[in-house]
């Protein structure tokens, strides 16, 4: 038996009921790929939904009673909701599209010029600029040979995570990895040795950590973790499953864990520190945790 293909979620945040029914309705009349429709009426049912599901893309409406699509769109960006929007508004004139573009929004449609095929082809393509921008934005903050994040990504992270450890008064802890004497393989095996090692403990890393904590290849041979609500004990129970999981590969890694101190630490304070340990694991011998 050959099941029917899924149809791809669209939400339309918008106070207007009648708007919703049009826009249901233009949607039945797509050409190309049928979405299913779900409405939201409001400014927090729409943004709980775009938190609590995916949806291939947002249709959003700019006056939303006391606020507007505008503010809604700034709570997409500060809660990095990878959602592509489309805003809609009866407003023909002013700089609406200019600042919801600047705000991250992928194309403006004005509701009274709106058509299903204008629908259709504002939707197919803020998803796909949503793609390919996308594709640019791993390109960027990926590394090439990893697939971990990259240096750079990485600092943005660990600044944000400690901001929000601050404001949240949430536990933050870092593991800096190195693995220990990585010259000799490239020395004696070769670079394309040392890529397949670089690529299978950022493989290995991944999988003794969880989910929610950030991997970064920090540069060269070196790797940081941060390790999300979580205090010392965590991190270095982290830090120590990270020790193990690298142990079959044929090679040890050292770890330095730093726990973030709420009253004094900034993300340079932290990193020094778990650089520092970093150095006491490898002056204690290597293949452990400090």
């Amino acid at each position: 038996m050959i099941l029917p293909q899924q149809l791809r979620k669209v939400l339309l945040i918008d106070d207007d009921r009648g708007q919703a029914k049009i826009v249901d309705a233009s949607f039945g009349k797509f050409t190309g790929e049928k979405f299913e429709l779900h409405w939201a009426p409001n400014f927090d049912d729409g943004l709980l939904a775009l938190r609590r599901e995916h949806f291939t893309a947002c249709l959003l409406d700019y006056q939303l009673g006391p606020e507007s699509g505008l503010d809604l769109l700034r709570e997409v960006v500060r809660l990095e909701i990878d959602t592509p929007v489309v805003l809609l508004t009866s407003e023909s004139a002013g700089d609406v599209d200019t600042q919801a573009m600047n705000l991250g929004a992928l194309d403006y449609l004005v509701k009274h010029e709106l058509s299903p095929r204008g629908l259709e082809r504002s939707l197919r393509y803020a998803i796909k600029l949503h793609a390919t921008l996308g594709e640019l934005r791993r390109l960027a903050t990926r590394d090439m040979l990893t697939g971990l994040f990259n240096r750079r990504e990485g600092v943005r992270l660990i600044e944000r995570e400690v901001e929000r450890a601050r404001h949240s008064e949430r536990a933050l802890t870092v593991l800096l990895i190195d693995i220990d004497n990585f010259k000799g393989v490239n020395d004696s095996l070769g670079h394309d040795a040392g890529d397949r090692m670089l690529a299978a403990v950022a493989k290995a890393i991944q999988g003794a950590v969880r989910e929610v904590d950030s991997v970064v290849r920090w540069g060269g041979d070196e790797f940081a973790v941060w390790v999300m609500d979580s205090d010392a004990v965590t991190g270095r129970r982290l830090g120590e499953a990270v020790v193990a999981a690298v142990r079959p590969l044929g090679c040890t890694v050292s770890v330095g864990m730093a726990e973030w101190n709420n009253a004094r630490d900034d993300a340079a304070d932290l990193l020094v520190a778990a650089d520092r340990a970093l150095y006491e694991a490898k002056n204690a011998g290597r293949d452990r945790v400090a």
